[in-house]
């Protein structure tokens, strides 16, 4: 299974959050989209988002607070990017006659499935990040009867400060590197899932598309087996990885145990399935060595 191929597309793209790993993965390959980032946008302002808006416009908004520790004792800001924000986009998006497709999470789950979670499956977050997300997908969906919402999960580039980076940089710091083992879920490449949402957005007015859909690179692998896949991509020995638990590193957010996001709604689609997360991996730590 490969990477999606870029999705010509005739209407403007509108990126939010332009500056982050998903928006810059989306400029990259849809270099005529207009980009928007926090100092030239706020998504929480009617008026603001009003003026940058055109009928047919197709907005994707990666704008989000992610820093999921730090939100349990900053909520309000947490709120205003991850809720306010796209219920003002859905509210003007609706008003401009313009389609909105707006980024959430894994985190809207509670985390204890057995079985890979499908959009319709019964959410309930545990944590402010995840809460502040699933307003905000609520607010989407009451406002704008034409947006779409698309949930992933353990997005990474392999710059940066993401996991995978974190991994490289620590392989060369330390002779060996304790990570998490008893957390599932479904890395993913961010150019990779930057393509999907490309061809989503040239199907934008598709009504057979549900309002929900799930993207994730294909597979699952706890964090232990992330960074040893990390390891071996870039030749170093993977046996330098130990597992460990979550409760050997206590967060202020808790953290999923399990959040592995089925992909069956997206093929359901007709929308290309994300090739398999080891193949991602490699292709990342590639790109990064060249």
């Amino acid at each position: 299974m490969t990477s999606p191929a870029v999705t010509p597309i005739t209407a403007r793209l509108v990126v939010t959050g332009a500056h982050g790993q998903l928006g810059r993965a989306l400029l990259a390959l849809a270099p005529d989209a207009r980009g928007y980032g926090r100092a030239e946008l706020d998504i929480t302002d009617p008026d603001a988002v009003r003026a940058v808006l055109n009928p047919g416009d197709v907005v994707l908004n990666c704008a989000a607070y992610t820093a999921v520790d730090r939100a349990e004792s900053d909520v309000d800001a947490a709120f205003a990017v991850n809720a306010t924000g796209p219920a003002v986009l859905a509210a003007a998006c609706a008003e401009a006659g313009a389609r909105l497709v707006t980024v959430s999470t894994d985190y809207v789950f509670p985390g204890d499935a057995e079985k890979p979670y499908e959009p319709g499956d019964p959410t309930g977050p545990s944590t402010v990040y995840g809460r502040s997300k699933l307003a905000g997908e609520q607010a989407v969906l009451d406002l704008d009867p034409n947006a779409r919402i698309v949930r992933t999960a353990w997005v990474y580039t392999g710059r940066g400060t993401d996991f995978v980076a974190t991994m490289r940089r620590l392989e060369g710091e330390r002779e060996n590197v304790n990570v998490v083992a008893d957390q599932l879920g479904s890395p993913t490449y961010a150019p990779d899932l930057a393509a999907g949402l490309l061809e989503l957005a040239a199907r934008s007015d598709d009504p057979a598309i549900p309002r929900v859909l799930h993207a994730t690179n294909a597979g699952q692998a706890t964090w232990f087996e992330l960074a040893q896949a990390v390891f071996a991509g870039i030749g170093a020995d993977p046996g330098r990885v130990l597992p460990c638990g979550t409760a050997d590193f206590p967060r202020p957010a808790p953290r999923p145990a399990y959040s592995v996001l089925s992909g069956k709604s997206w093929a359901a689609a007709g929308l290309t399935p994300l090739r398999d997360w080891r193949a991602a991996l490699n292709d990342a730590l590639s790109a990064i060595s060249d």
